[in-house]
């Protein structure tokens, strides 16, 4: 399914890519074209390990399979979302993002780039059978792909529903069935348990938004973070029929009064929360919201509420519930 961003967005994806620019450029898997030119870097390394043939690194080149990798597949996960499903399903990668905190079973395999700039180049080289990444990104990376020669699956990580449907889809291709399984037998259960415990009480109308510094836009029920709005019982005040995010002026979210506000981060939570905060005193607009008045504003923490489903959502919801039904804020 190609997934088109829509031309309000261009400015939240030119931020997007100019703060993963940045981000990267400052960590050791940043990519450099030129490994003679700066040979001490951890990201030169790994690339001069993939271009020699003299010199290969577990993981890296396209003839070392991981030792529980089956034969038949070499898999690449390109995002932290990805990768961290195909851990549930007990996958074997050859391939994964340039970031930290991955699971240690991928410790080996080789590092691709950013999630969002993935290095053509490495991946050619790891030949892989299938390159796994969330659709979201369909449209920045897919013609990249194509033009290359790459297998590759977008998956819905939009929902938690989507999370399980991808999970089916691995799981059915890969094997590791019965995993998958459990995933969507959790997923319904919880949602029965959800539903009796919001029994017949309304839901608060909500307004969430997603930054990066400099840019935010509005999540829909196609978003993720949107999605666990309305799993918490909570209603979304922006809807789209297809796309995950808009970006409407403050005008018109005044006209929704939201009974609540909620802001998360695509990537620099920190920076992001800055920016959250100068926006909201500085653009008099937001002072006439019902929900600023009533204080009913919410930061919420970026690790939980981010842009891919991930296995952290029975929290996520919780939190959510806990909020719109007058428990102590998330």
């Amino acid at each position: 399914m190609k997934k088109r961003a829509s031309w309000p967005l261009l400015r939240f994806s030119a931020a997007m890519l100019m703060a993963a620019a940045l981000g990267f450029a400052l960590l050791p898997g940043c990519v450099t074209r030129d490994p003679a030119a700066a040979p001490d870097t951890a990201e030169n390394a790994a690339r001069a390990a993939v271009l020699s043939p003299a010199a290969p690194v577990p993981g890296v080149t396209p003839e070392t399979v991981p030792p529980d990798a089956a034969p038949a597949y070499r898999l690449v996960a390109t995002s932290r979302a990805a990768v961290e499903l195909c851990d549930r399903l007990g996958l074997a990668l050859v391939g994964r993002p340039a970031l930290t905190g991955l699971p240690a079973r991928y410790a080996d395999a080789a590092e691709t780039g950013a999630p969002m700039a993935p290095d053509l180049e490495i991946l050619r080289l790891l030949e892989p059978t299938e390159i796994i990444g969330p659709d979201t990104l369909e449209g920045d990376l897919g013609p990249g792909y194509e033009n290359a020669g790459l297998p590759a699956t977008f998956l819905n990580l939009r929902s938690v529903a989507g999370l399980c449907e991808s999970a089916a889809y691995l799981g059915e291709k890969y094997g590791p069935a019965d995993r998958a399984q459990a995933m969507a037998a959790e997923y319904e259960t919880a949602l029965a348990d959800l539903a009796a415990a919001r029994g017949d009480r309304d839901g608060p109308t909500v307004l969430i938004l997603m930054g990066l510094p400099g840019a935010y836009v509005s999540c829909t029920p196609h978003s993720y973070a949107g999605s666990l709005v309305e799993m918490g019982g909570g209603v979304n005040v922006v809807t789209d029929p297809t796309e995950s995010f808009v970006s409407w002026n403050t005008e018109a979210l005044l006209a929704l009064d939201p009974d609540i506000i909620l802001r998360t981060a695509h990537a620099l939570p920190d920076q992001v929360a800055e920016m959250f905060a100068k926006e909201f005193s500085e653009n008099e607009i937001w002072r006439h919201f019902r929900a600023v008045q009533e204080g009913r504003v919410y930061d919420l923490d970026s690790e939980v509420f981010g842009m891919s489903a991930n296995f952290r959502w029975p929290e996520a919801v919780t939190r959510m519930q806990a909020l719109f039904y007058g428990a102590e804020a998330p």
